[in-house]
C-alpha cells in the first residue's frame, strides 16, 4: 500500500521548506518503520517502487522524501551554496524536523534508516549523533571519506549535464533540475571538499549495520564499506556482484533478501 504524496513544513536555514514524502508498505504503526534517504541527484520518486516492495516484503511501513532541492520539495534559493558540512546539516537539523513534523518519535517506535549514497552518509551521521533513536541502519554505496574515482565520476557527471539532455531527464523527477544537479555537483568538486570525512563520527554509532557495495561501483571503492566496519565493528558487509552504485536498482532481488535476514535478525 503506498498513499498519497504529501508535504510537511519545516523551518530550515532560516527559512520556511516544503518537504515531499510518501508512506507505504503496510498501514500498521506498530510494525517496524523504514525510513528512506535518498543519492545524491534523487528523490522520492527516483526510488521508484523499491520502497514499497522492500516494506511490504518485510511487512512493515516505509516513509520517503525529498531532501530541501530536491523532488518536489522547496528548490534551493538562488543564492545558496552548500558547504563541506553539508551532509551533517542535512543528519543534524533536517532529517531530525522532518521526523517530528510528521509524527514521528524515534525512541518510541522500531526506526531504521535506509540511505543511499550521500543519504547513506546522511544515515550514518544521524545515527551516530542521535544512538537512542535507531533499531539499525542500512546503507547502499556509502561515502566516509573522498576518493578520486568519486571526483572523477562527478567531473563526468557534470560535462554529461552540460552537453546532453540530461537536464531534461532529471526534470522529470526534480521541480528544479539546476538546484538538484549544482547543488550536489558544486560541492563534491569544491577544493574545500577534498578532506572530508566522517570517519571520526563513525565510532559513535551503537546501532547495528548493514553495509551494502557494487563491485562495479563507479563512486567509490570498498574502502568505503571496510572503513565503517573498522569503525563500526558491528557492521555487516555485503559486496555485490554485476552491480555498480545503485543496488536497488542492478541487484533488487538480492538486496531485498539481505535487507529481510539483516532485519529479522535484530
Amino acid at each position: 500500500m503506498s498513499g498519497a504524496v504529501q508535504f510537511a513544513d519545516i523551518d530550515w536555514a532560516g527559512r520556511p521548506v516544503s518537504i515531499e514524502y510518501q508512506w507505504v508498505g503496510v498501514d500498521n504503526p506498530t510494525t517496524p518503520l523504514l525510513v528512506f534517504l535518498h543519492e545524491g541527484l534523487g528523490s522520492r520518486s527516483m526510488w521508484r517502487a523499491f520502497p514499497a516492495t522492500l516494506c511490504e516484503t518485510l511487512g512493515c511501513r516505509g516513509l520517503v522524501y525529498s531532501r530541501p532541492a530536491y523532488g518536489q520539495s522547496t528548490p534551493r534559493a538562488a543564492d545558496e551554496h552548500w558547504q563541506p558540512d553539508f551532509m551533517h546539516r542535512q543528519a543534524y537539523e533536517v532529517l531530525p524536523a522532518f521526523l517530528q513534523a510528521v509524527g514521528v518519535e524515534g525512541g518510541q517506535q522500531p526506526l531504521w534508516l535506509f540511505g543511499h549514497s550521500d543519504g547513506a552518509s546522511i544515515a550514518l551521521l544521524y545515527a551516530a549523533r542521535f544512538p537512542q533513536q535507531l533499531a539499525g541502519a542500512i546503507v547502499l554505496a556509502p561515502h566516509i571519506k573522498v576518493e578520486d574515482i568519486t571526483i572523477q565520476s562527478i567531473e563526468q557527471a557534470r560535462e554529461v549535464y552540460r552537453s546532453t539532455d540530461l537536464p531534461a531527464k532529471l526534470g522529470r523527477y526534480h521541480q528544479d533540475p539546476d538546484s538538484a544537479f549544482w547543488g550536489w555537483n558544486d560541492i563534491w568538486l569544491h577544493p574545500d571538499f577534498r578532506t572530508w570525512s566522517i570517519e571520526a563520527e563513525l565510532a559513535h554509532i551503537q546501532c547495528p549495520l548493514l553495509a551494502i557495495q557494487g563491485l562495479d561501483d563507479e563512486y567509490g571503492t570498498l574502502a568505503q564499506i571496510h572503513g565503517i566496519a573498522t569503525c563500526a565493528p558491528q557492521t555487516q558487509l555485503i559486496e555485490l556482484n554485476n552491480c555498480g552504485h545503485s543496488p536497488h536498482r542492478d541487484q533488487a532481488e538480492e538486496l531485498i533478501r539481505v535487507t529481510a535476514d539483516f532485519i529479522h535478525q535484530h
